[in-house]
């Protein structure tokens, strides 16, 4: 049985929604923008700061992730403040994982917590097409626009993995499941991700 749920998903692929509908069904706690919320919130940084911030993180230190301690900012007070969000997020994320029964959406999380047994990572994509339908009907921009989003968010993500795992965001060795939700649909993703947590 996993009693955690990690999720990393292309923009506009369902992962998110996924998530949260795993999350409903299961009984467990969805944690996704709350993450970033709850650390800004901590740090005292300015909402209009954070996204841009999120996304700078140098990786420098953050390389060994995994091996630094619950709470991490301790000896670390002169890092950079994009350092320090993410360490602070990574924090929640292992918090979150000590009490168990959850599904985290983003924020390297599988990565994070790769050696927990108890945990199952998942990657969600979709094709090009999928996404972009997806991208005018559920983000609510228009089609000349969604092209761009699509590109830009791909990149921040992937940027953002790479820097602070030092890994191939989209990487299938780095997930137990790669699931195609613009050709298995959300509803049997669900179902799958259920049916795996299960055991």
């Amino acid at each position: 049985m996993y009693n955690i749920i990690t999720i990393e998903r292309r923009y506009a692929s369902g992962g998110n929604e996924i998530g949260k509908r795993l999350a409903d069904a299961l009984g467990y706690k969805l944690y996704d923008r709350n993450i970033l919320m709850e650390a800004a919130q901590k740090l005292d940084i300015p909402f209009f700061k954070i996204e841009g911030l999120e996304e700078s993180s140098s990786g420098n230190v953050l390389l060994n992730l995994s091996r630094t301690p619950l709470g991490g900012l301790s000896g670390n007070k002169d890092l950079p403040l994009a350092d320090k969000l993410f360490l602070e997020e990574k924090r929640i994320i292992e918090e979150a994982a000590k009490e168990g029964n959850c599904v985290i959406v983003g924020r390297a999380s599988g990565y994070i917590l790769r050696e927990m047994e108890n945990s199952l990572r998942v990657f969600i994509y979709a094709d090009h097409e999928k996404r972009i339908q997806r991208a005018i009907e559920k983000e609510g921009i228009q089609k000349a626009e969604a092209e761009n989003a699509l590109k830009k968010n791909d990149k921040r993500r992937r940027n953002f993995y790479n820097s602070v795992t030092n890994q191939e965001w989209s990487d299938p060795k780095c997930y137990e499941m790669y699931l195609n939700a613009g050709k298995l649909g959300i509803d049997l993703c669900v179902r799958l991700l259920m049916e795996t947590a299960k055991g």
